[in-house]
């Protein structure tokens, strides 16, 4: 096999390959033969009849199957020999066959940037700690109590006072017309309610609104002025002044439960305020065990991403924007926003899409030389920890899972995922916490999606 390589701008590559006419004579042969032992010919018993008719009457099929098969033995091989980083087959064309049966074709390729990989063992990290104060689980038990509270309705001879609850009907205006009209895509809280259950705290809820409430009686009515600063996420009203009439309806306030063991009980049957506490601190202390992950990885990353620098394939970067512009705008239509409204923000999705698969690109590409070098490799073993984990939070089981995914053609893709998270585990494990060397990692750092919480 002969094999030469173009290459061209911005990671194109084109391989021409050519067989020579022994190799193709061999497979020829070989799949002739194939054809032989199963075809029906009239007047030759099955698998008699001489070669030459079989060649005669099924030369396109057996030409056919022979360049399926010699195409990508060959291409792949060529990759091999010349030791190309191919990220993509974007053509094959140009298969032709000599009258010697010698093959040739050529194939066009994007390859992975090329770039000087830095040292990368012993990367700087700042990482937050993972001890628990009694402060924090003094606050985690607050926010059960918070959440534990009754509301009792307050006499109506006072007005709404600071830590009050408050519920309104309210609408806003902009300039006489109705913020609901104006911004029909914005936040219903923005645009006004009825029933509409408000902590009185200061700052809280938009600009002013609380404040101006001090006083208000039950049943009052008032106007309520909200200046939108120029910077206002909601542009049919930033930089402008709103008024709402506000009718406060009653007003509460919060009772927090006693702290005893009966409180605790009703968080976890059984158990008492002090094991409540034990709990909330083993919570707290595995959250923070997440959030130092978290923090390793992404420290990890900046710092190559920071430090090396190379151009992205232009066709690869644009397939990954397309991508992740569709995962956007299905993550914002679950969430309820309208399709007028990501029309507006058209120009900042794609922007933001862009950034995104620049980013990630870049990552997967510095992440895989680091791999290829550490010969970092996945494991079946590796796959099956993947499943069983994903399993177990799908509440299916692996087997089914790997089905799934065999089905939706996401092996690969799975893979890739454990790789990479192999090799930010490698670097991770080997990198320097204030001028302290990390302490190993034993497994592969999941998708944060992955973990429990």
């Amino acid at each position: 096999m002969k094999v030469e390589v173009e290459t061209q701008p911005h990671c194109v590559a084109t391989l021409k390959i050519e067989l020579l006419p022994e190799e193709v004579t061999q497979e020829w042969d070989a799949i002739a033969t194939s054809f032989a032992r199963q075809a029906r010919i009239p007047g030759y018993r099955p698998g008699k009849a001489p070669k030459r008719i079989i060649e005669s009457k099924f030369r396109k099929d057996i030409q056919d199957e022979l360049t399926k098969k010699l195409v990508s033995q060959s291409y792949h091989a060529a990759i091999a020999e010349k030791q190309l980083r191919v990220v993509s087959l974007t053509n094959l064309e140009d298969v032709e066959f000599g009258d010697d049966r010698s093959m040739r074709f050529r194939a066009t390729v994007v390859t992975a940037p090329e770039f000087e990989l830095p040292e990368y063992k012993g990367i700087p990290l700042q990482l937050p700690g993972t001890e628990v104060t009694g402060a924090e689980i003094d606050a985690a038990v607050e926010r059960l109590r918070e959440q534990s509270a009754d509301f009792v309705d307050l006499p109506e001879t006072r007005g709404v006072a600071m830590e009050d609850f408050a519920v309104i009907d309210f609408e806003g205006t902009v300039e006489g017309k109705p913020i609901s009209e104006l911004a029909p895509a914005a936040s219903k809280n923005l645009q006004g309610g009825k029933k509409f259950w408000l902590r009185v705290a200061p700052d809280n809820f938009l600009p002013g609104f609380v404040e101006a409430m001090i006083g208000q009686q039950p049943n009052e009515t008032r106007t309520v002025r909200v200046p939108f600063p120029a910077d206002f996420p909601v542009p049919e009203v930033a930089g402008k002044g709103a008024d709402y009439s506000v009718t406060l309806l009653e007003i509460k306030q919060r009772v927090l439960p006693p702290l005893d063991d009966a409180f605790a009980a009703k968080w976890m049957p059984e158990k008492n305020l002090e094991e409540l506490r034990h709990a909330l601190e083993h919570q707290i202390e595995h959250d923070k065990e997440h959030q130092r992950e978290n923090a390793r990885e992404s420290q990890v990353i900046k710092f190559l991403n920071d430090l090396i620098q190379f151009e992205l394939p232009p066709d690869l970067l644009k397939h990954e924007t397309r991508s992740t512009l569709a995962d956007l705008v299905h993550r914002n239509r679950e969430r309820g926003i309208s399709d007028e409204a990501l029309k507006d923000k058209e120009k900042e999705l794609i922007e933001a899409a862009a950034g995104m698969a620049a980013h990630r690109l870049k990552t997967n590409f510095i992440l895989h030389r680091i791999a290829e070098k550490e010969k970092l490799k996945v494991t079946r073993a590796d796959v099956d920890e993947r499943l069983r984990h994903q399993a177990m939070h799908a509440n299916i089981t692996p087997e089914k899972l790997r089905q799934e995914i065999e089905q939706n053609d996401g092996m690969n893709n799975l893979v890739e995922q454990i790789l990479l998270a192999k090799t930010v585990a490698f670097l991770g494990s080997n990198a320097t916490i204030d001028g302290i060397s990390s302490p190993a990692i034993s497994e592969p750092v999941p998708n944060q999606n992955d973990q429990s919480s």
